[in-house]
């Protein structure tokens, strides 16, 4: 196994501990953190502003690199355009994670707990990834 993949794979193991320990694979804990009209949570707000110093520290220390520790380049996205793509797609996810309490990385973490809400919201992702796929190539071509 190449040094790339065990790096992914602890950095992947300890985000997923995180998230479990954090509460954020709780769609019941998400969406008391979402709802600020009635019993708020404001605990998911102190998980997200912690991740703030942490990712300014990682950013602070590659300022002056060139590439990552196990990688040629940095990957780093090139169009910088507020777009309609962008907000429809904002908007999809911001009303995805209000209505299941799940985003992405908390919902296949879930998925490992064998949350049946889990399941159903990756198959839904999945699905809507193939979509967006089948429209991009259609849109291409």
């Amino acid at each position: 196994m190449h040094r790339s993949h065990i790096t992914a794979f602890v950095a992947g193991l300890i985000f997923g501990l995180g998230l479990l320990l954090a509460g954020m694979a709780n769609p019941a804990k998400v969406l008391a953190f979402l709802d600020i009209a009635g019993n708020w949570d404001p605990s998911l707000a102190l998980v997200m502003g912690g991740a703030i110093p942490v990712s300014a520290i990682g950013f602070y220390l590659t300022r002056h690199r060139t590439a990552p520790l196990f990688s040629a380049s940095f990957q780093v996205p090139t169009n910088r355009k507020l777009d309609k793509r962008l907000v429809l797609g904002a908007l999809g996810f911001g009303v995805g994670w209000g209505l299941a309490g799940f985003c992405p990385g908390p919902a296949l973490v879930a998925l490992g707990t064998g949350s049946l809400k889990a399941v159903v919201f990756v198959a839904a992702m999945l699905c809507g990834m193939v979509i967006f796929e089948m429209l991009e190539k259609r849109k291409s071509a």
